[in-house]
């Protein structure tokens, strides 16, 4: 009898353990975080055999101390956010993330301040005296990706109005009720879509290749580099081929992550490329 309870009980913990739910945290529903989470996770459970629960928070900035903790496995981040977590500095001064590790890249992030279709600004040097989204306190590295993006067109923080805001979400809702005069969101997103439905079209303001606008640039993020996008029914916002900022979005995961599970999570993202795409 004893015998037969042990064995029972070493089959049940084998079952738990395979049937392990791994914790992904992800930015708010509409972000393109939130998309890309849920569709990893979909490779994940058909290819890898693993189960995952997108979690979404306010930002990333809430979910990379979860993940660096084990109270989380893996996110979604990009490149600015995980080098400063690792490094301790910026936001995470004196709070070094050190049991993050990038697992792979995705795919680069798109983005550049978008207006109105109709909106008499045309570059980001019209953006001088105008409201802009800013603090972004559960995304704290947007403040220099804004800074970057406004530097390539020759516009400092002190030449806007900042609208404190605490994430990308809150930001356009704002912009749709009015409240800023430009808009800040990655290409592709489904919020960008909704937006752009809201207000009778957006148009994304185009930065400059000139090397001394990539200069003014690369001083708050040196990983951006500029880069032409073509017209795309999934790209709400651009209906010419427009230059727009881009910096590459990777999936990070605690070092308490098994080897074999990080293994397995990078082989269905490389195997199902397809189906991320779709």
């Amino acid at each position: 009898m004893t015998r037969t309870l042990a064995f029972t009980a070493a089959a049940l913990l084998a079952a738990g353990a395979q049937a392990q739910v791994l914790g992904f945290g992800s930015a708010p529903q509409g972000s393109i975080g939130y998309n890309m989470s849920s569709a990893i996770a979909k490779v994940m459970a058909e290819d890898a055999k693993l189960q995952s629960r997108v979690q979404p928070y306010s930002g990333s900035s809430a979910v990379l101390p979860l993940v660096n903790s084990g109270e989380l496995d893996l996110a979604v981040c990009n490149v600015l956010e995980i080098e400063e977590a690792t490094r301790g500095e910026g936001p995470y001064n004196g709070r070094k993330q050190a049991n993050l590790r990038v697992l792979a890249v995705i795919f680069p992030l798109l983005s550049s301040i978008f207006v109105r279709k109709d909106s008499p600004i045309k570059t980001l040097a019209d953006l001088k005296g105008k409201r802009i989204p800013a603090g972004f306190s559960a995304q704290v590295t947007l403040d220099r990706i804004i800074d970057a993006v406004l530097a390539n067109g020759g516009v400092e923080r002190k030449d806007i109005v900042p609208v404190l805001v605490p994430n990308v979400i809150r930001g356009a809702d704002d912009f749709v009720e009015g409240k800023v005069d430009g808009g800040f969101f990655a290409l592709g997103a489904a919020k960008v879509l909704e937006v752009h439905k809201s207000v009778g079209g957006i148009r994304y303001l185009p930065l400059s290749d000139d090397p001394a606008a990539v200069a003014r640039m690369k001083k708050h993020m040196s990983y951006a580099y500029v880069t032409t996008v073509n017209p795309s029914p999934a790209f709400a916002g651009v209906a010419a081929p427009t230059k727009l900022m881009a910096y590459d979005y990777l999936v990070a995961v605690g070092a308490h992550v098994k080897d074999e599970h990080a293994y397995k999570i990078a082989k269905a993202m490389y195997e199902n490329k397809p189906k991320l795409i779709e």
